[in-house]
């Protein structure tokens, strides 16, 4: 793309133009999308609680993420004395740019992706274990002693998953070979006896793939894993003291960070782009193949709602013993099974 207007800009403004373009094709949709998925969750959970859920505003209530979106923006931005003012409105910042950052490695087709670096995955785990941090800022900025609980919450709850999913993530580069997510994917095509395109329909895999599922959902901190924010122990958690739009910008980063999470677990797992069914006649033209990413995230983004949903909040020690005592063994031992079974079949045992 850059030759079309490398005559007239050079080469150097003309990269950094085509650059800014791709980063707002992938923000632009993002932010859409976070703003459709707040309606759809509300949808969600009021049909499985037979309520109605948002329909008023606009057909079906389309609109309403946009209406909310307007009243936050014209509320009043309120500071507490107490709080550190520069650390208290750094906060949503920073949890909202890390949550769009990220996606600069998350490939959405063949060659479809901003940065096609060859440690795209370990990026993903720096990048977005970024996020606690807008949080821990907001707690203690806030100089309240519920949002600092809260804070301290999140930490824990980000060092006890992020063991989990480093592991399980381990298993996938083993055998993918590879730390580019678009390897993983191509990977993954003809994966079990030629027929089924994902890691997930392996049966070594299989039980990561849902420690990964479940540890995202307590990286995101959703429910059941929302303690960060249990509102009848510390009232709204670290967002407690936040109003107008420095509240909107922590829930646009939990959104995204939402859609960033579906997204990789159908990139990681369930063959990303690819059909499920390795046959000829599944594969979209025209680079139409995009369209099964969006559904498996959309599959994804159904069960974290279905579990918010339906499952009771856990207790902080439930939390705990489920990341430390079930999920690091266990993400251990098929991690050690992953790796003995590859190194039986690739390199062989000596004679």
């Amino acid at each position: 793309m850059t030759r079309w207007t490398e005559a007239y800009l050079g080469y150097g403004w003309s990269w950094f133009l085509w650059t800014l373009i791709d980063i707002l094709v992938i923000a632009f949709p993002v932010m859409l999308a976070v703003a459709m998925i707040i309606y759809a969750d509300r949808k969600i959970w009021a049909a499985i609680a037979l309520r109605k859920g948002p329909n008023v505003v606009g057909p079906f209530g389309l609109l309403q993420s946009f209406a909310d979106g307007i009243k936050v923006f014209l509320q009043e931005t309120i500071i507490p004395a107490s709080a550190n003012k520069g650390l208290f409105l750094m906060a949503p910042i920073i949890t909202f740019t890390v949550a769009l950052i990220v996606w600069a490695v998350i490939p959405f087709a063949p060659g479809v992706v901003l940065a096609n670096i060859n440690v795209g995955l370990l990026y993903v785990l720096a990048a977005s274990s970024l996020g606690v941090y807008g949080i821990i800022i907001a707690g203690w900025s806030s100089n309240s002693k519920y949002p600092f609980y809260s804070a301290l919450r999140a930490s824990a709850q980000m060092v006890s998953y992020e063991v989990a999913i480093g592991f399980v993530l381990i298993s996938v580069v083993l055998w993918a070979g590879s730390f580019n997510l678009s390897t993983i994917v191509d990977k993954q095509q003809g994966h079990i006896f030629g027929l089924l395109n994902g890691f997930g329909f392996n049966p070594l895999l299989f039980p990561m793939a849902v420690v990964f599922f479940i540890s995202s959902m307590a990286e995101t901190a959703r429910a059941p894993f929302d303690l960060t924010e249990a509102e009848s122990e510390l009232v709204a958690g670290f967002q407690t003291e936040y109003s107008s739009m420095s509240f909107a910008l922590f829930w646009l980063g939990e959104y995204a960070n939402v859609i960033l999470m579906c997204a990789l677990n159908a990139i990681l797992f369930w063959g990303g782009w690819l059909p499920p069914l390795n046959l000829p006649f599944l594969d979209l033209p025209w680079g139409l193949n995009i369209l099964w990413l969006f559904a498996k995230i959309w599959v994804f983004f159904f069960l974290f709602s279905w579990v918010k949903a339906t499952v009771p909040r856990y207790r902080y020690d439930q939390l705990m013993r489920l990341g430390w005592k079930v999920f690091l063994p266990l993400s251990l031992v098929f991690l050690f099974l992953v790796s003995g079974y590859l190194m039986l079949v690739r390199v062989g045992v000596p004679a």
